[in-house]
């Protein structure tokens, strides 16, 4: 069975599995998301390596790796094609398989438990020999498993001296459990309840030298302490602590043929590809990017990579890397927008300690006396920068470290973690950026990823620095400080190179006037002023967002201007990730039925059987990136105005939104009827403010009290 496509995901935002539902033979492949090859503070340059070398070897940038697999081959014959039924909750997080006739039923059932911090897997049957199995733990990385009384163990070291250790256990049975050299044999059960955790002395602190304790007494403490709960208890508390994060948000616009709901959902994505109309799919696309990056991401831990935290790979594509230009920012876009502001402190914290062997990389490619740190496009967990630099990469982390802000208003978290390090990658471009000769500031030797050559005054650049000035000088002024600095920042965010129109009526790419309109390249990278930037909008800079939308029509494959449709979308465009981007920036700017084509485009043409986007191969900025686009086409807040609606699409005629949240520390809620809003509420939960804030309700702007939260 493939894994890609078939096997479904479940994780506790450390620990994770994909799981197969085959009848006969169970496979839990698993992942713990600290399990990387390579050293530590790996850089190109310091390695003597030149820009363009990837190397994720044990010994150089590395990759993250597959953990190990646990495997239940059963004795009887399980009847498969009798009532087989196999689910994924994404609301409980709870898989489960069930098949049989009458009086011979089988079911299973697994979760990754937060509250436990390892997996749970729970097995009921009908009849005594249903259950007769051999259980095996194999390592992905060679350890050698032992099997003692109930429990299967492995350990090990890599090559970079990481430790790591996993081990399963039979927590409860009403059979027989014997082992057999590294196996357990388990024998006329009905019922069997088994735990399994995996873990290494990773530790996110580069003044440890990323390293912790040894992680075998913490797997064996995790086991005991859950063995001695009851599987229902474990269910209850895993249960409602996932039933809370899903309730925090719900969304619809409207139900599916009870036919077309009955279908499996391979068959309900060909429908929906061929054309059939399925609203309730859609809405599963955004349920499922909150259930991946709560699964993937949770705070005191490292945050989601390029696969969230699922791998069953040691060469996985891209080293399942962090990627800066785009992709581990996409998959904490939905993080604020739909209510995971604690899965958006991994990254927080994450950008926090990689900075510290960035600052030695910088220093070393840009000068001695540079202040501040930037990265290369791929970092890994260890601090590692590989392949071309990303000159921009850390003022685009510091808009996740403004947003958490902006949207959480946490003046603690602000004073203490994210104005210093914003500020500090402000010095950076302080030093940076050059005069022209003409009082215009630029900055020196930028790219737009991954495009073109490298050159002075790359527009995506001076996008994103003039979003870092301007979140830098918010945050000043919320905490009344640095006004020296802040008269020197206003400076030179007004001195900065402005965005230009083009020969052909498109935004720029270039200084230079040479964009191609047949060009189909995936990124859209010098349209980030538009999003996830706050610089463009139709009503303040409405000649630039004209302009913009020239240029997004052509990349979507449409330069004379006709209507865009996902078959237009073509080559190079069609990727996991480019969907999602181009929905929001459409979302951004109005234009809401090609923000619902993007969407549909990438239902039908990057995303697999079991709904995880391929990039190819499968890659989750996708799944986390639509949920975002879904969030900017039902509520915006980015230019100071609430927008309720701002890009509904036509084919969401009726509907309604609960816990959205707007930046101000605000919750919104909303109904809407034939495209026009009947109802919403503004509350003001996260801030002390109960002044009356702008909300744009219908194409009318309206002051509105908040309610008290």
């Amino acid at each position: 069975m493939d894994w890609q496509s078939q096997a479904l995901p479940i994780g506790n935002g450390r620990l994770g599995a994909m799981l197969f539902g085959q009848p006969d033979h169970e496979r839990i492949q698993f992942n713990e998301q600290s399990l990387w090859g390579g050293v530590d503070g790996y850089d190109n340059a310091l390695a003597g390596q030149p820009d363009d070398v990837f190397d994720p070897s044990m010994t150089g940038f590395g990759c993250y790796l597959a953990f190990g697999d646990l495997h239940l081959r059963f004795h009887a014959h399980q009847q498969p094609d009798v009532d087989y039924r196999r689910t994924l909750d994404l609301e409980t997080g709870i898989h489960t398989t069930r098949f049989g006739t009458p009086g011979r039923v089988l079911r299973r059932e697994a979760f990754a438990s937060r509250t436990a911090d390892l997996l749970v897997l729970h097995y009921v049957a009908e009849r005594a020999d249903a259950l007769d199995c051999d259980i095996t733990l194999t390592s992905a990385q060679d350890a050698t498993a032992t099997a003692d009384a109930a429990t299967i163990a492995f350990r090990g070291m890599l090559g970079n001296g990481l430790r790591y250790a996993a081990a399963v256990r039979v927590a409860a049975t009403d059979g027989q459990v014997t082992t057999d050299g590294h196996r357990l044999r388990v024998r006329s059960a009905t019922r069997l309840t088994l735990l399994l955790d995996a873990r290494t002395d990773y530790r996110l602190d580069a003044a440890a030298r990323w390293r912790g304790a040894d992680p075998e007494p913490a797997v064996r403490a995790a086991l005991d302490a859950a063995a001695g709960q009851p599987h229902a208890s474990l269910r209850a508390a895993h249960r409602a602590q996932s039933r809370t994060v899903a309730d925090r948000v719900r969304v619809s616009w409207g139900a599916s043929a009870d036919q077309v709901v009955a279908l499996p959902t391979d068959e309900r994505l060909a429908r929906y590809r061929a054309g059939g109309v399925d609203p309730e799919l859609e809405q599963t696309m955004f349920v499922l990017g909150r259930y991946l990056l709560h699964s993937s991401s949770r705070p005191g831990g490292l945050p989601a990579n390029l696969q969230g935290l699922w791998n069953d790979s040691n060469q996985p594509p891209w080293a399942a890397d962090y990627h800066t230009n785009i992709n581990v920012q996409m998959a904490y876009w939905c993080a604020e927008t739909t209510d995971l502001g604690d899965s958006h402190r991994a990254l927080v914290e994450f950008v926090r300690q990689v900075a510290v062997p960035s600052r030695v990389a910088t220093r070393n490619a840009f000068g001695a006396h540079t202040r501040g740190w930037t990265a290369r496009t791929s970092q890994s967990i260890f601090g590692g920068n590989s392949w071309q630099w990303n000159t921009v990469a850390s003022a685009w982390y510091a808009q996740h470290l403004y947003e958490h802000w902006a949207f959480g208003q946490d003046v603690g978290y602000l004073r203490n973690t994210a104005y210093p390090m914003i500020k500090e990658i402000c010095e950076f471009w302080t030093d940076r950026l050059v005069d022209d000769g003409t009082g215009t500031l630029i900055a020196p030797q930028g790219w737009s990823p991954e495009h073109g050559p490298r050159e002075d005054g790359v527009p995506y650049d001076h996008q994103i620095i003039r979003d870092l000035f301007q979140n830098y000088l918010d945050c000043a002024v919320a905490l009344d400080v640095d006004h020296d600095y802040q008269a020197t920042v206003a400076d030179l965010r007004s001195r900065l190179a402005p965005d230009r129109i083009g020969r052909w009526g498109q935004l720029q790419e270039w200084r230079e006037d040479r964009d191609d309109p047949d060009d189909r390249h995936r990124h859209t990278s010098h349209l980030f002023a538009v999003h996830p930037g706050r610089e463009i909008t139709p009503t303040g800079s409405p000649g630039f967002a004209a302009a913009a939308l020239v240029s997004l029509t052509a990349r979507c494959g449409r330069h004379d201007g006709g209507p865009v449709s996902d078959t237009t979308v073509t080559g190079d465009s069609r990727r996991s990730w480019t969907w999602p981007w181009r929905a929001a920036i459409f979302a951004r700017l109005g234009q809401a039925p090609q923000a619902w084509t993007m969407l549909r485009g990438l239902l039908r043409h990057n995303t697999l059987d079991n709904l995880l986007c391929t990039h190819p191969p499968m890659q989750l900025d996708g799944n986390f990136g639509i949920t975002a686009a879904i969030a900017e086409m039902l509520l915006q807040s980015h230019d100071g105005t609430i927008h309720l609606l701002p890009a509904l699409p036509p084919h969401w005629p009726d509907g309604s939104f609960a816990g959205l949240r707007a930046r101000g520390g605000y919750r919104v809620d909303c109904v809407w009827r034939a495209g026009r809003v009947t109802d919403f509420t503004i509350t003001a939960d996260r801030t002390p403010r109960r002044d009356p804030v702008a909300v744009r309700v219908d194409g009318q702007d309206v002051l509105v009290e908040p309610a008290p939260g």
